[in-house]
């Protein structure tokens, strides 16, 4: 007995498999349509049905060049892109922010350097870099250090007014999840803390750092107690003092760790920066935050990767606060829903996509597009001048990754995944080695499922792994079928 997927690993792998029937069926030429149709097995309609997923299933696969649909399922329903919407974020700040685009955090000084002090005030300014991490802020720190700087007379300001202050990307998660984190012109580790717990006699021992690979400091504007109770699991307060969150003791076990988001990321960033500064011999005042960006000389600074390498780390990790400071950045709006809508507008007028955007991460359940509008995006895409660019920073989905299965096999597809609770979403190419190259944008979603859970169910919610599973399931089966009948 030969499984199906077995058949497709023996196709994606370039060799011919013999019909089981052979001995009692005339054989097919080899490449005709008759042998080409065998081997891609049932079609995509029948391969949704098997899926059996709920909800709505809509998918197109088109000849990469001309646009022409090949196949299609219910290709204008409407769902929400989830990570793909990455795909189109990435286009947008290719073209609005251009490849040489860096992002640059700078320290800087309002007066002269006398004595070893700033006569005036320090100023921390931020440009929103997604990537600044506390060994970032520890290297700038070291550059003043190494400039003979030892303090300043006046005050230490910090400045993150470049982008907006948003306290989540969406409202319908979890408060605790560190993939929601806050936006701000200042972002530090993505905008999260370290929450380490040990159990301990008469109790346990917490601590809440903002830890790098070279620096640790404390963190005091986040504070997490443990309380004895079973739920929820976290509870969170928007102190005067501190971001103030506590933690069910019966879901801690002996011990352990997670990253917890900030909701205050130019404070988080101050005072991690503040606390290096002593460490190193800087004495600072206490930092405050300023509304305007004040005019000095440059101490120090510290730039990111070009654009088009943090856009591929994007597209790999899918770090969704990079995305929100590429799409903010890229339209210059003061609300996230603007400049989503921002970039709505831009996809409909630059690539003849309709849809709907609420944010650029894909993390709001709210946006929504269709198989057919994000496949008409990727064929626009390729006539476009970041042409080159965009393929070349999307993710190689055929490769295995984390000990999980390659999407593929051999047969090259780039694009980009996308995933929420019970919904699945997959967009690229497929380049075969030779033959012609396919678009394609395969899209499940069960929103009624979705918005049925309560918030405390969406972390990880019942069922959804084993729906994972069959939706990936699909999106394979589809991408082989396709390699076989189409490339």
């Amino acid at each position: 007995m030969i499984s199906r997927r077995g058949v497709l690993g023996v196709l994606l792998a370039g060799v011919a498999a013999a019909p089981v029937w052979a001995e009692t069926r005339p054989k097919a030429r080899p490449g005709s349509d008759a042998a080409r149709q065998r081997a891609a097995g049932p079609d995509a309609a029948a391969l949704v049905a098997a899926a059996n997923l709920g909800g709505a299933t809509g998918l197109v696969v088109a000849d990469a060049r001309s646009g022409q649909v090949l196949e299609a399922v219910a290709p204008d329903t409407a769902l929400p892109p989830a990570s793909t919407a990455k795909a189109i974020t990435t286009l947008y700040a290719l073209e609005r922010l251009g490849t040489g685009h860096r992002f640059v955090t700078q320290v800087l000084a309002t007066g002269p350097v006398a004595g070893g002090l700033v006569q005036g005030d320090l100023v921390l300014a931020g440009s929103g870099d997604p990537l600044l991490d506390t060994d970032d802020l520890g290297d700038l720190v070291a550059a003043l250090k190494g400039a003979g700087v030892r303090g300043c007379t006046g005050r230490f300001l910090v400045w993150d007014g470049v982008l907006p202050e948003i306290d989540e990307i969406s409202t319908d998660q979890p408060d605790y999840v560190g993939y929601n984190p806050a936006i701000s012109g200042l972002n530090l580790n993505f905008n999260r803390v370290y929450f380490e717990w040990k159990r301990q006699k008469g109790g346990w021992g917490t601590s809440v750092d903002a830890r790098g690979e070279r620096f640790v400091p404390p963190v005091s504007m986040a504070r997490v107690s443990v309380a004895d109770r079973e739920s929820p699991l976290f509870t969170y307060r928007n102190g005067q003092e501190a971001e103030e969150w506590t933690v069910a003791a019966a879901a801690l076990g002996k011990g352990g760790s997670r990253w917890l988001p900030v909701r205050h990321p130019g404070r988080y960033a101050a005072e991690v920066f503040h606390v290096l500064a002593r460490a190193q011999g800087i004495d600072l005042p206490a930092p405050a935050l300023v509304g305007q960006r004040p005019a000095g000389q440059v101490l120090a600074q510290f730039g990111s990767d070009p654009l088009p390498d943090v856009l591929r780390g994007m597209l790999r990790h899918s770090t969704n606060l990079t995305a929100e400071v590429m799409g903010l950045s890229a339209s210059g709006a003061g609300r996230l829903a603007a400049s989503g809508a921002a970039m709505t507008e831009w996809a409909a007028d630059r690539l003849g996509a309709r849809g709907k955007f609420v944010d650029h991460s894909g993390l709001g359940a709210a946006s929504r597009i269709s198989a057919q509008e994000f496949v008409r995006a990727l064929v626009a895409a390729q006539a476009t001048p970041m042409a080159q660019t965009f393929k070349a920073v999307l993710r190689n989905l055929g490769a295995p990754e984390e000990g999980e299965e390659g999407l593929a096999g051999p047969v090259k597809v780039i694009g980009k995944t996308g995933t929420l609770n019970f919904a699945s979403t997959l967009v690229g190419y497929i380049q075969p080695a030779s033959g012609r190259e396919l678009v394609f944008a395969i899209l499940s979603g069960d929103t009624k499922r979705r918005d049925g859970l309560s918030m405390a169910e969406r972390e990880s919610p019942p069922g959804g792994k084993a729906w994972l599973r069959r939706a990936r399931g699909l999106q394979r089966d589809l991408l082989g079928r396709w390699a076989a009948l189409y490339a």
